[in-house]
Parts: C-alpha cells; sequence; structure tokens
C-alpha cells in the first residue's frame, strides 16, 4: 500500500510542475503581447504599410525599447495600417516625434523606430502620430536593382562607342 501511496504523490508532484509552467506562460504571453500591466500613454499611428509588425512589436527610440505596439487594424476609410502603440509614461516624447516601420538588417525582424522631434509638449494619451513611415518591400527594391539597366547606354549595352572628337 505504501507504493501506492508513493507513485500517488510522485504524479501529483508532476502535474503541479506542469500546472506550474502552464501558468508561467501564459502570464510570459500576455505580458509580451501588450495585454497586462506597464504604465504607459497609449498614441496612434497609421502607417501606409505595416508589414513584419504585429501586436507585442517594440516599439525604440534610439534602438532603445521605450514600449510595444498594443492593438493595430485596418483604417477602413484609409485602407492605412492603424498601430496603437503604448509607450512608457518615463519617456517624454515630443508631440512632433514621427515613427517608422525599420528592421534590424537585411533578414532582421521589425519594429516601430520612433525618431523625436523638438516640441516642448510631450505626447499625451490619445494623440496621433502624424508623420510615418511604412515598411519597405525589400523584394521589390532587390528587384528594381537587379533589373535596372546597366550604365553606360549602349556602349554597355553591346553596340559600338564612338571615340570623343578632338
Amino acid at each position: 500500500m505504501r507504493l501506492g501511496t508513493r507513485s500517488h504523490l510522485i504524479e501529483a508532484a508532476v502535474g503541479f510542475a506542469v500546472v506550474l509552467v502552464a501558468a508561467w506562460f501564459i502570464f510570459f504571453a500576455w505580458q509580451r503581447t501588450g495585454g497586462g500591466g506597464g504604465d504607459g500613454i497609449l498614441v496612434k499611428a497609421l502607417f501606409p504599410s505595416a508589414s513584419g509588425v504585429s501586436v507585442g512589436t517594440d516599439v525604440r527610440v534610439a534602438g532603445m525599447k521605450v514600449g510595444t505596439v498594443a492593438a493595430e487594424r485596418l483604417d477602413p476609410e484609409t485602407y492605412q495600417a492603424e498601430l496603437t502603440l503604448k509607450i512608457d509614461r518615463d519617456v517624454n516624447v515630443p508631440s512632433d516625434t514621427s515613427a517608422a516601420v525599420a528592421t534590424e538588417g537585411l533578414l532582421g525582424g521589425a519594429h516601430i523606430q520612433l525618431v523625436p522631434g523638438g516640441a516642448p509638449t510631450p505626447l499625451r494619451d490619445g494623440d496621433v502620430i502624424l508623420d510615418t513611415q511604412g515598411a519597405v518591400d525589400m523584394m521589390s527594391l532587390i528587384g528594381s536593382f537587379i533589373n535596372r539597366p546597366a550604365a553606360g547606354g549602349d556602349a554597355a549595352a553591346g553596340g559600338e562607342a564612338t571615340a570623343p572628337a578632338r
């Protein structure tokens, strides 16, 4: 009978450990997606393209994380991506700040880069960032570079070069 009790205690301990890990994961996911905690202001920004950005994406100033993307939706009137940014209350970002979707290198993840302006008043809860720049489509950029005509006109295309007049 002692063996049966011992195996039940082991099963209970394993079950308790599984529940703790699951609770930690839920808490981590909630925090990462901006669902809970953190004192911050909510500002909106409209982007022509927000490729690679989702809820939980970092918002940075000078490479330092100052917030996250709290929500995203498609504006039905302008067909632009409307992002709600949750910015730490300690960071008094000027009201004329601009925002851009930036990436870390060629294959890096996307984030929102804030470039502070010079206004004396900070952004407040509910403000809208008007100056935005969307994500760059890397495939189109690489395609246009590959398909552009060679410099030098006819000579580069295989035509005969003419000597300059003397």
